[in-house]
């Protein structure tokens, strides 16, 4: 980076932002719902919000560049539960300004702006251009603190990292940096502790191997007090060579080959991620009202699914007969222990290095999900019953009795792994198990019909098996 960049990361916007939002307003109303990472999709955008806006580059400059964070105002139903509006989703947006685009960033394209501090000039995605993310970079490098973003590290950095942006679809964006970091920023942001920081810090104390350890973090302080902070990226170490769990186990179903001892391994380092994260932070003692309320939500979740989908009414008696059963364990006095856990796990959560260590990344949780339900304490069952469904999920992509018997001595081998590592067999809790597996079918029934009806027979097949009792492996 130029001493001309070093210097300029150093400003901060302190006025005109306003007059900034207003220029991009009809562009981003273009441009925003059209991002994969957008989770507002099917409902208009009535309009946009300035919650922080820092200035990188300046305005004035070749390359100008701003750090926003975005309030999109959509029509919403109420929080549940409050009564309040929901006040409209916040988005990270790094914007990117040039007199004219260069051809290697035309899939960048926001628009052309013609009021306001960026009159005449085009504004872009900037995560795609490299000299932006050698700001982040050397920001997270220096620890920075720029208007209201603060970057932290916990290791040196070398400052000499080639960016490239990952362009493989995502719920967020990420940057490589030489092979060596990843930075993953997160595009729908909420004030808060993020688990996606937060778990793979306390598991980096713990000494595990099984989650890449971050290197470096950005947050963003707004108010006039600083009292909400954002978390916006992590920066881990790239795991070179590594295969996304779902794509390998594609390929391997594809040719026909056994994958129960990747799943057996895979097992083991979900019970070695889930003992750490009990060393690490609290665990807790869930007994009959806290089941109640369990079971309420998860029967709650599939009367909503069943007003909406109609294929899955047929079941529903035989569905809510798994969570009546966990209800009536919990009557009968036994209690379960919860502690914290991945939250949204599945085979693209997890990374298997060339050497065949697997790893566990991602830990944001379920993203439409408030943050303080991500933090929850929760069974680890409930991990587990995720990773079932996401082996269905890989047999049920290929089709046919093969692919049926490859998902279960996948879930099967799963569960030993788990067992050799953790101390305790999941199938022993098959109560638990089930009612965990039948709520994660229904959420799939629900996402499926909405977003991806093709792939509807998928769920709707587990849901058949686990409405007619049988257990989850």
């Amino acid at each position: 980076m130029s001493e001309a960049m070093s210097q300029a990361v150093t400003r901060s916007v302190t006025a005109g932002s306003a007059g900034l939002l207003a220029s991009l307003d009809p562009l981003l109303h273009e441009w925003l719902p059209r991002q994969r990472w957008f989770a507002g999709k099917g409902r208009p955008v009535t309009g946009f919000s300035l919650v922080a806006a820092t200035e990188l580059l300046p305005s004035d400059a070749k390359l100008g560049l701003h750090h926003l964070l975005v309030r999109a105002h959509q029509p919403l139903s109420p929080v549940p539960g409050s009564g309040v509006p929901h006040p409209g989703d916040c988005y990270q947006l790094l914007i990117g300004a040039r007199e004219a685009l260069p051809p290697r960033l035309a899939p960048a394209l926001i628009g052309h702006v013609h009021d306001g501090p960026l009159a005449g000039r085009t504004v872009y995605d900037a995560l795609y251009d490299p000299r932006p993310a050698e700001v982040l970079l050397e920001a997270l490098r220096t620890q920075a603190r720029i208007g209201g973003l603060r970057f932290e590290r916990r290791e040196e950095i070398r400052p000499d990292l080639v960016p490239r942006m990952v362009t493989a679809e995502q719920s967020n964006s990420s940057v490589i940096y030489g092979d060596t970091f990843i930075l993953k920023l997160l595009r729908r942001v909420l004030p808060g502790v993020n688990p996606d920081l937060e778990l793979p810090l306390a598991l980096a104390r713990e000494g595990c191997p099984r989650v890449p350890a971050p290197a470096a973090w950005m947050t963003a302080e707004v108010g006039d007090t600083g009292d909400d902070s954002y978390v916006l990226g992590v920066l881990q170490p790239f795991v070179q060579g590594a295969s996304d769990g779902w794509e390998l186990a594609l390929r391997e179903l594809a040719k026909g080959e056994d994958f129960a001892a990747e799943a057996r391994a895979l097992g083991r380092a979900t019970a070695e991620v889930h003992t750490a994260l009990a060393r690490a932070l609290p665990t807790v003692s869930l007994a009959h009202l806290q089941l109640q309320s369990l079971v309420d939500g998860m029967a709650e979740r599939l009367e909503a699914a069943a007003q909406a989908v109609p294929a899955l009414r047929p079941y529903a008696p035989g569905l809510h007969s798994a969570f009546e059963a966990l209800a009536d364990l919990a009557a009968e006095g036994h209690t379960w222990t919860a502690q914290r856990i991945h939250g949204d796990l599945h085979l693209g959560q997890c990374l298997r290095s060339p050497s065949g260590q697997w790893s566990l990344i991602d830990f944001e949780g379920e993203p439409a999900k408030p943050l303080a339900e991500r933090r929850m304490a929760q069974p680890v069952v409930r991990d587990v019953a995720a990773m079932l469904r996401s082996f269905d999920y890989a047999a049920h992509s290929a089709g046919g009795p093969p692919a049926t018997r490859w998902a279960a001595a996948c879930r099967a081998a799963y569960c030993t792994g788990y067992a050799e590592a953790g101390g305790r067999d999941p199938r022993t809790d098959p109560v638990l198990l089930r009612a965990y597996e039948t709520d994660k079918a229904v959420y799939e029934v629900l996402y499926e019909a909405r977003h991806r009806p093709d792939w509807l027979p998928v769920p709707l097949a587990a849901v058949r098996r686990l409405a007619m009792g049988s257990q989850p492996v």
